[in-house]
């Protein structure tokens, strides 16, 4: 079957919009030749900097031929309907229509039969439509034409054909470029046109002409060639994925050098000398294998074989770089002769959110959210209220400002020169830790209180104003800041009252005085508060029940106000429940058990969740909690059904008495000690010995189902026989609430 080659060949594309591109014009090909109805075996793009290719292996040279069926009207219907059936089918004659029966009756039919066209004929009037509305991010038009391309479009390969054939040239003309089979090698090295035929010769004419066509080999180049070159030193490279990609974006083929500069450079922080020769010259940095420190060597990426071995492109690198590194100097030093506290003045008038005030408001929240979090992680307070309050003075400095991915780092180089605590130093640069899913997480208490001090109130104060992520926007990154979260209180095994932080700390956002200090009486009391729902009166009246006679001074509509963040609260800590079944799901988890414990009233120590939803995981992996989850299900099933049957509740203690069936008071024995079994032992957090517990109901329970009938005939009887179902339900609510597992 024969293949396609395209070729689109311009001037130097962006690196950043190569692959992408690539990925475009792949799927933009194949999805036109699929609706042609035109299958291909295989298709692959490439990009270069200066040409975007793809073939296209195994396309049929025609398309098939179509045969449609038209259903008409009845045979006998108006003449007017027959005519318009006639005109929309082609027909010249009703004659030309078939007859066809259903249970209806009798309708015309036509048949039309469409013969398909050549392939090559097809692809030759979709590819002037799929370069002139090709997706660049940016786009231009040069001279006098009209086409909008990245950067000046050159020449076009288009060429067709079976492996044992001459290919043929796809005729096309795109603002004066035609479909060709001529294209051109290395800007420098090969300039001279040549013709080719199919992939095959393509890809090796190409490399004859110093173009390394894959992308993916221009980057195993790259990283080889730099390990030798490192290696024959006595060095080693400093990996860097990323920029390997976008060096591989820059040239078509890649020639490692190395270069040096002066040595007192490396008293500069090595990440500022990284961040310096990558940002300004796409550099790589090497180090010292024995002690992990740069040293003052790197390595270039060259688009040429230079005739002299580089030493003059490695000499203009080295002129740049010493520049850009003297620079970056000057700034350190200037950074280090101003204090990380005299910088904070300055947030005063930097605004954080037009809705939640100024940066040095919101340092302040943080520092006192610091405060109160560091007995709870076992930090000392005062170090931990010292590094939030120093943790984001960096942002005012000369290099931070140059670059902003070394915020936090930079910070605790300053605090370490000016004598910092080593914690709080650690903790300035580690607040802003896990960066993303790959990232570590703080380990130190100090560093932990301050990192989730910063991501909650970054989520409690988007909260407070309603601005949350919805779909695929998150333009505050607070799925990530609340996965943060996440991470830093299991893998550090903390128990944290969550909904009781977030609850007060709603009060600090709202920046009120009085509301502060109703917040102050209420926080001791607040699992009292939590259970309170009446109206606003009632609850002002259940309040001052609660407080002593000196507090009821504060007036009641604020600790109403108080009590009113319950609601936005309760919504984070679902947005925390969502998130966390993320995160275990990606672990192996069910989403469905994490749902299975959030049910539960009170549930906001995420340590604990995750605990019991890997013991109630574990237990439904047996038969015993497969066949418990059966029988659960099928009592909270009856049940159901039947309380909205009778319009109430069958909640309450069963009656002995009532008891008629052995079963029925084998079960009612068995789940009175299933439920104080499993209830002591979640008091104790042993929650593989509350599932224990519960198993032990699995055989009194298929039996109950099996000899007792629940809906008896006398009421007094069924309503004790629902009660006890209830029971069974309450039982396992002691772990999780079995109405939300699915299966």
């Amino acid at each position: 079957m024969p293949d396609l080659l395209l070729e689109l060949f311009s001037e130097e594309i962006p690196a950043r919009m190569q692959a992408r591109a690539a990925d475009d014009l792949k799927k933009l090909v194949t999805d036109r030749l699929v609706a042609a109805g035109l299958v291909y075996e295989g298709a692959k793009a490439f990009a270069t900097p200066r040409r975007l290719a793809l073939t296209v292996q195994g396309v049929p040279a025609r398309q098939p031929d179509l045969k449609e069926e038209r259903k008409g009207p009845k045979v006998g219907a108006p003449e007017q309907a027959i005519a318009g059936f006639m005109k929309a089918a082609g027909l010249t004659s009703i004659d030309q229509a078939k007859v066809q029966a259903d249970k209806k009756g009798d309708f015309y039919v036509a048949i039309t039969e469409k013969k398909g066209r050549d392939a090559a004929e097809v692809i030759a009037e979709m590819i002037p439509e799929i370069v002139r509305g090709f997706p660049w991010p940016k786009s231009m038009r040069w001279g006098s034409g009209k086409l909008n391309w990245v950067r000046p479009l050159h020449s076009i390969i288009a060429t067709f054909g079976p492996e044992t054939e001459e290919p043929v040239v796809l005729p096309f003309d795109i603002d004066g470029i035609k479909g060709g089979n001529e294209t051109r090698g290395h800007r420098f090295m090969a300039p001279s046109a040549f013709k080719v035929r199919r992939f095959d010769d393509y890809v090796a004419s190409l490399e004859k002409a110093k173009v390394v066509l894959d992308a993916g080999r221009r980057m195993d180049i790259i990283r080889t060639d730099a390990r030798n070159l490192a290696f024959a030193q006595g060095f080693e490279l400093v990996e860097d994925e990323g920029l390997t990609a976008e060096v591989a974006g820059l040239v078509e083929w890649p020639v490692p050098l190395m270069g040096s500069f002066d040595k007192d450079f490396l008293a500069i922080p090595g990440e500022v000398i990284r961040s310096t020769i990558r940002a300004n010259q796409k550099c790589f940095v090497l180090r010292d294998p024995s002690t992990s420190k740069l040293v003052n060597k790197f390595i270039l990426v060259s688009n040429i074989e230079a005739t002299d071995g580089g030493k003059a492109i490695v000499a203009g690198n080295e002129r740049v770089i010493r520049a850009r590194l003297a620079d970056a100097k000057f700034f350190y030093d200037t950074d280090l002769k101003t204090r990380l506290e005299d910088r904070l003045a300055k947030f005063s008038a930097i605004v954080f959110h037009e809705k939640l005030g100024s940066q040095a408001e919101r340092i302040a929240r943080v520092v006192a959210l610091a405060g109160d979090l560091a007995p709870l992680v076992n930090a000392d307070r005062e170090k931990a209220e010292r590094a939030a309050q120093l943790c984001k003075a960096d942002l005012l400095t000369e290099v931070v400002g140059e670059f902003p991915e070394l915020q936090g780092l930079m910070g605790r180089y300053y605090a370490e020169a000016q004598g910092e605590d080593e914690a709080v130093a650690h903790a300035i640069e580690d607040h802003y830790r896990p960066k993303g899913p790959d990232d570590l997480v703080p380990s130190d208490p100090v560093a932990i209180a301050v990192a989730l001090a910063d991501k909650i109130d970054t989520l409690v104060g988007f909260w407070s104003i309603d601005e949350k992520p919805t779909g695929s926007k998150d333009p505050y990154a607070l799925r990530r800041a609340a996965l943060g979260i996440i991470r830093i209180i299991i893998d550090n095994q903390l128990r944290l009252p969550l909904r009781r932080v977030l609850w007060r700390h709603f009060g600090s956002v709202a920046r009120d005085e009085a509301l502060t200090e109703a917040f102050s009486v209420l926080h001791p009391i607040h699992d009292d508060i939590a259970n309170i729902s009446a109206t606003d009166i009632e609850l002002a009246m259940k309040l001052e029940v609660l407080v002593s006679a000196k507090e009821r001074s504060i007036a009641a509509p604020k600790l109403v106000e108080a009590h009113a963040f319950l609601k936005p609260t309760l919504d984070l800590i679902a947005f925390f429940a969502d998130r966390l079944k993320v995160q275990l799901r990606e672990q192996g988890a069910r989403h469905d058990l994490v749902d299975a414990v959030f049910a539960l009233e009170g549930q906001d120590d995420l340590l604990m969740v995750v605990r019991r939803v890997e013991a109630l995981g574990a237990f439904l992996d047996t038969d015993d909690g497969k066949n418990l989850l059966a029988g659960v299900k099928r009592a909270s099933n009856i049940l159901r059904i039947e309380e909205k049957k009778d319009g109430k509740a069958y909640a309450g203690r069963v009656d002995a008495a009532l008891l008629k069936e052995p079963e029925e008071k084998a079960l009612a024995t068995a789940v009175a000690t299933a439920k104080q079994e499993a209830a002591s032992a979640v008091a104790k957090e042993d929650f593989a010995a509350a599932m224990r517990a519960l198993a032990k109901l699995r055989p009194t329970v298929d039996a109950f189902f099996d000899k007792v009938t629940v809906n008896a005939d006398d009421k007094a009887v069924r309503a004790n026989r629902l009660t006890l179902l209830n029971d069974i339900r309450e039982a396992t609510r002691a772990v999780a609430d079995f109405s939300r597992i699915e299966g």
